[in-house]
């Protein structure tokens, strides 16, 4: 397992090393993280610059460690703002709501690199993305040019959160995160006070609950949201925790546990 991945780390390099300057496309999770870390090591911190997108769907509490991390590296750190909600099938919020989203960001991404002088944009998108179902995002960066070094280099998630741990980086097991506007029930529009409820209600649970590796509030609509946990969480997730996700806007709250994609099912 340790040579495999030693094999796929430098043949990672040596292929970051062949782009004459990279804008990665950084949302603040492992896999973006890990790809920063590694290009800022194969091209030098001067030629990369990471790009978090600042919109209603990230999480508030995302972006001052997305800055924070990028200055660990010494890396150039932008914010561009994306205007996913202009888009009509972004706000329709169909199951192809990803690739609106997507292509809003790559749309935004490419001439920003270009007015940087970088040659090309990468995502974090890694091996288990590219077999993991219904991934319309993926698509769309595909479709507007995106590199992605960790698919074409056959890294899955546990190999990136591996080689985080071995180069110390502060990202190595934080828990997956999807946009805000995942955790709205397709079919729902995505608004913007939509949005603001969920990220306020995640960070009030949060800041209730204390202790917590997965947690997700998603919007089933008419007012009702499903709490998703980790085991652990979750059996400390009792009446006054759903009251601190009712007071963030909600009237109906049931609690489960965690279970990645699972708006995907219903």
């Amino acid at each position: 397992m340790a040579d495999d991945l030693d094999a796929r780390l430098a043949a990672l390099e040596a292929a970051l090393r062949q782009v004459d300057g990279l804008l990665v496309a950084f949302s603040g999770g492992a896999d973006s993280a890990f790809l920063l870390a590694a290009a800022a090591r194969a091209l030098g911190p001067d030629r990369v610059v990471a790009a978090t997108a600042v919109s209603p769907s990230l999480a508030a509490a995302e972006l001052p460690a997305a800055v924070a991390y990028a200055a660990s590296l010494g890396v150039r750190h932008v914010t561009p703002a994306t205007d996913e909600l202009s888009r009509e099938g972004y706000v329709a919020n169909g199951r192809d709501r990803c690739f609106h989203c997507k292509a809003t960001l790559l749309d935004t991404l490419r001439p920003l690199a270009a007015e940087l002088g970088l040659a090309a944009v990468a995502t974090g998108t890694n091996a288990d993305d590219a077999v993991a179902g219904f991934r319309p995002g993926i698509r769309a960066a595909a479709e507007r040019g995106a590199l992605t070094p960790l698919l074409d280099g056959g890294l899955t998630k546990e190999q990136v959160r591996e080689a985080s741990r071995r180069w110390g980086l502060p990202t190595a097991d934080k828990p997956a995160l999807a946009c805000l506007a995942s955790r709205i029930a397709y079919g729902l529009q995505v608004t913007p006070s939509g949005l603001a409820r969920v990220d306020r209600a995640e960070q009030a649970l949060r800041a209730h609950l204390v202790e917590v590796v997965d947690l997700r509030v998603r919007d089933l609509g008419d007012g009702v949201a499903r709490v998703e946990l980790d085991p652990a969480a979750l059996a400390r997730c009792d009446s006054a925790a759903l009251d601190v996700v009712r007071a963030a806007g909600f009237e109906r709250v049931t609690a489960q546990e965690f279970r990645s994609g699972s708006m995907n099912l219903v």
